[in-house]
């Protein structure tokens, strides 16, 4: 069996094979061109130039015997003179390069008739002859051997420059034949490059393609793919266990369809025991599963949009669900929106859960559409106890504090000191419990929107210096630095001034109560588009944690504090007082590290103001 690690390696090895010898062959044509150059350059051209030196060194010399025969024997002598060296090295050159057939004979020649030249060329310079016999001597024997050696030195010079011709005729054959020859290489390079792209492609591209788009498939849900198995290398083992994988996939999907199914149906049997009215909806808003009552009373059935359900608060909890990815409570707040089932009222107030899985973010939400009636009738039931018994308790409250008047301005008789302390007391507590019916009044006024504000524009600098004119006295008490960090030119508030200043009173006195000699309570404000936000912080113990989110509600007080402290009705009130403006109240604390009270009041030139109730 030839293995994929072989059948690349034949693909492979082609090709460097392919590329060896062709580099090989380029070098070694190369190289052969190389030598037949150099012979050309090293044999023939050096016998080319000591020809052509030897030429012109005679011509000179000859220019020199004329000289000294027209009477400058000096010019003459030095002519020939000098050109006489370059004449015989010229000429030693040439005797020791010669590479021709008959080369040699004629260089030994030349270099007999030279010395002949030279021998005759002496007699024209001896100043003995008369200028007739140096005449006669030139013409009819120096001249003759001149024309010889010149002849000679033309024939070496033909001679090699022919043979240089034909090493350059031959130099060219070679490199037509190279060239020919590397064509024939180059296209048998390319056959077997094209070969071994076809064997690769068969053997490696096609089952890895074919792995591809079966992935591909499997991606998109279809898991009923075999992929052919063409060979038993490692592609038909990769391959055999990607059908094998398949197979395992299609056999986990029916058991999980079965599975899904029967958990459908066992959650559909669940819910339809379910009296609440609560709905499945997925990350499309199509609802998948619904109690009965959410699919009577709502309209939420199955395969329905929850876009298309009448109620669009229902709609607007989803969204904000797989917006923030955390659980809503509907924007209804407390009161629940008003429905008749059956002509009965009842309420309902929308509760969003995120179905998360994993890392993938929120892939549904459990719609629940919880029935806040009962709650509804027991706040409406509080609310009317409280505010009967208030203002039942009132009237007797009043007599009883005035009798107690009475007797201490000694009206109807005199009082010994005990009798004096007693009354004191009873003084003191039917002004405290005088002051808790005045809050539950209030509580009750303002949760029933009875209690009218008086909405005007108003400086926040104004309500937070007039809040510390009323409080400087007792922190100054104290030894406590009470301040304001407000600026003048903030934005006007929308609010009762009343009211609000109810609300300052409240929570500079809770700050000054629980802040040690030397500490500082600070009024800020800062604002946005819409709203003016007050904070009033302290440097005192602080909150425990675990007590922080239940603070603004009514009657409870943080564990330990002293008897005198109040029922925890303040924080009620300022929490109603704020909500009633239209505005929020939040408190944050650290164990030790002081507490910050912060609330909202709308600005007079927002854009959708609150009307005054």
């Amino acid at each position: 069996m030839i293995g994929l690690r072989q059948k690349l390696g034949i693909g492979f090895g082609a090709l460097l094979l392919v590329t060896v010898v062709i580099g090989g062959v380029s070098i070694s044509q190369l190289h052969v061109l190389g030598r037949a150059i150099d012979v050309i350059m090293k044999e023939n051209y050096r016998s080319v130039i000591a020809c052509g030196d030897m030429k012109e060194a005679l011509e000179r010399m000859d220019s020199g015997a004329l000289f000294t025969m027209l009477g400058d024997e000096d010019e003459g002598n030095a002519l020939i003179d000098a050109n006489r060296i370059v004449f015989e090295k010229a000429l030693q050159t040439e005797i020791s390069n010669v590479t021709l057939p008959g080369e040699g004979e004629k260089a030994a020649q030349i270099q007999k008739y030279f010395a002949e030249y030279v021998q005759k060329i002496e007699t024209v310079r001896n100043g003995n002859l008369s200028m007739d016999q140096r005449r006669l001597t030139y013409f009819d024997e120096i001249l003759p051997l001149f024309q010889q050696i010149k002849s000679l030195a033309d024939t070496i010079l033909t001679l090699n420059q022919e043979n240089m011709a034909s090493a350059n005729r031959a130099a060219g054959l070679r490199a037509a034949a190279a060239r020919h020859q590397m064509y024939m290489y180059l296209l048998a390079g390319f056959l077997i490059a094209v070969v071994s792209i076809v064997l690769v492609r068969r053997w490696v591209l096609r089952p890895i393609q074919l792995l591809t788009d079966s992935v591909r498939d499997i991606q998109h849900g279809t898991l009923e793919v075999v992929v052919p198995t063409v060979s038993n290398d490692e592609l038909g083992q990769l391959t055999a266990a990607f059908n094998e994988m398949a197979s395992k996939l299609r056999e986990f999907r029916r058991s999980e369809r079965l599975q899904y199914i029967r958990v459908q149906r066992a959650t559909q049997e669940a819910f339809s025991c379910l009296p609440e009215a609560i709905a499945v909806v997925n990350e499309a808003g199509e609802v998948e599963i619904a109690t009965p009552s959410a699919q009577h009373t709502f309209g939420l059935t199955p395969h329905t949009l929850i876009s298309q359900c009448m109620y669009p608060w229902i709609a607007d909890t989803f969204h904000e669900v797989l917006r923030e990815g955390r659980a809503v409570q509907g924007s209804a707040k407390d009161s629940g929106h008003q429905f008749f089932v059956n002509g009965e009222e009842r309420f309902y107030r929308p509760k969003g859960v995120p179905m998360i899985e994993h890392d993938e973010g929120v892939n549904g939400v459990i719609m629940v559409l919880e029935d806040v009636t009962q709650l509804r009738q027991q706040v409406e039931l509080k609310r009317g106890v409280i505010s009967t018994v208030s203002h039942q308790l009132r009237t007797p409250l009043t007599a009883i504090r005035m009798a107690v008047h009475l007797l201490l301005e000694e009206k109807v008789g005199p009082l010994n000191p005990k009798q004096t302390d007693l009354l004191l007391a009873a003084r003191d507590e039917g002004s405290r419990l005088s002051a808790i019916l005045e809050d539950l009044l209030d509580i009750s006024r303002i949760e029933s929107g009875r209690a009218l504000l008086d909405l005007r524009p108003i400086a926040p600098s104004e309500l937070a210096f007039n809040a510390i004119e009323r409080h400087a006295g007792p922190a100054k008490d104290r030894g406590i630095s009470l301040v304001a960090n407000v600026a003048v030119d903030l934005p006007e508030a929308l609010a009762d001034a009343t009211r609000i200043a109810h609300v300052f009173d409240n929570l500079i006195t809770n700050a000054l109560k629980y802040t040690m000699p030397g500490g500082a309570v600070t009024i800020a404000a800062r604002c946005d588009a819409e709203f003016v936000t007050f904070s009033i912080s302290d440097t005192g113990c602080g909150i425990p944690e675990e007590y922080r989110s239940r603070i603004f509600d009514p009657f409870f007080r943080v564990p330990g504090q002293d008897k005198s402290s109040g029922v925890g009705l303040g924080l009620a009130i300022v929490k109603e007082i704020v909500v009633a403006h239209g505005g929020t109240v939040t408190a944050s604390s650290g164990d030790g590290a002081g507490s910050v009270f912060t609330f909202t009041l709308r600005r007079a030139d927002a854009p959708e103001s609150m009307e005054t109730s």
